[in-house]
């Protein structure tokens, strides 16, 4: 599924190039397996977060670029060059910063700069992003391979902003024209961008959710056939009758209002399921979809089934699809009142992750 949303995407950006986005354990799906299938693929490299997710990566054998995407501390840069790992530069300081560790150590640092043109995270503002290039055209022991910003909300009905985004960056970015230097890799698009902005595709887009074939929001087309890469499937481990009147889990908050069969599940929000959900979500077991009974714990729930029968070992799916009946991310999100990727970032990493083909 992974592979097939790669390529989806990647005929669709043509020719800009697709660099995944494996941050936050790869959207909850697992970081090193996940890696490799990205390897695989002949992608041209890897986006992560914090220097913690690269030095994983290199740890377990991966070999492709990794562009760490967030802030870094002094401190830090050794070890991004020490495991070649890709750096970001969002100011001056910090460019000049590993300017001068990769001299102590006689190495070339990778860096990508980061231009704010609205986000307000990390990134020189785009109206003092000037100096910075300038700076680094004085840096002889970097290398910059690329150039990036991050949109706020190309995942809007209203893209505005996105666009005035991008305007801005295209300001910044003539700075290599007028001076006749050759331009870094350009990236801006990400997974909302992808689907509602082709003009913003450049050299490179980075794809986050999307690759996990998820939208990023409601309000964005579905113009992509990608497919949700994942399912979470649990099984029952107990069988009892509930009698009429007797309330299930902590705090009483639901009632049997008839003997009712109820089965309990080895999951809870100490896995990612989250408590918040209580009372309103549901799950599929034989096909059927069944209420979540009284509070969910932290490492179980229980689960209503009227008078039908379940038995000790049936599968259960918690979030994909079984027979007719189908959870979707975007119906848990709700259920928990959050975006769905929170929803995917939150699986806890005691569940297990089982690959199934290629990916």
């Amino acid at each position: 599924m992974l592979a097939e949303n790669y390529r989806v995407i990647a005929a669709h950006v043509a020719p800009a190039r697709v660099m995944p986005i494996l941050k936050a354990n790869a959207y909850g799906h697992g970081l090193v397996d996940v890696a490799r299938v990205v390897e695989r693929l002949g992608a041209p490299a890897i986006g992560v977060a914090y220097l913690e997710e690269g030095l994983r990566l290199r740890q377990h054998g991966i070999r492709l670029p990794v562009l760490v995407l967030g802030g870094i501390l002094g401190s830090q840069i050794p070890r991004f060059l020490e495991h070649d790992l890709t750096l970001t530069a969002s100011s001056v300081d910090k460019l000049r910063a590993v300017d001068e560790h990769a001299a102590a150590l006689g190495r070339t640092a990778t860096v990508h700069l980061k231009v704010d043109t609205g986000m307000e995270r990390i990134g020189i503002h785009w109206y003092t992003a000037e100096k910075l290039l300038e700076a680094s055209l004085r840096c002889r022991h970097v290398r910059v391979e690329g150039i990036f910003t991050h949109f706020a909300s190309a995942d809007a009905p209203d893209l505005s902003h996105a666009r005035l985004q991008l305007e801005r960056f295209h300001e910044v970015l003539r700075f290599y024209e007028q001076r006749s230097v050759p331009t870094p890799l350009r990236h801006a698009a990400n997974s909302g961008a992808i689907l509602t902005m082709p003009d913003s595709y450049l050299d490179l887009v980075r794809p986050g959710i999307l690759f996990y074939g998820v939208r990023p929001s409601a309000e964005v087309p579905a113009t992509l056939p990608v497919r949700q890469a994942l399912s979470w499937i649990t099984r029952v481990v107990f069988f009892k009758v509930v009698k009429a009147g007797n309330p299930v889990s902590y705090g009483c908050t639901w009632v049997a209002p008839a003997d009712t069969r109820v089965v309990t599940l080895p999951v809870g929000y100490g896995d990612g399921y989250a408590r918040a959900m209580s009372g309103r979500a549901e799950v599929a077991i034989g096909g059927k979809r069944y209420p979540v009974v009284g509070r969910i714990c932290m490492d179980q729930i229980m689960i209503a089934i009227g008078r039908d029968s379940a038995y000790n070992g049936d599968e259960v799916v918690l979030l994909g699809r079984q027979g007719d009946a189908t959870i979707s991310i975007e119906e848990m999100a709700g259920w928990a009142g959050t975006i769905t990727h929170e929803i995917l970032t939150s699986i806890n990493t005691r569940v297990p992750r089982v690959y199934r083909g290629t990916t």
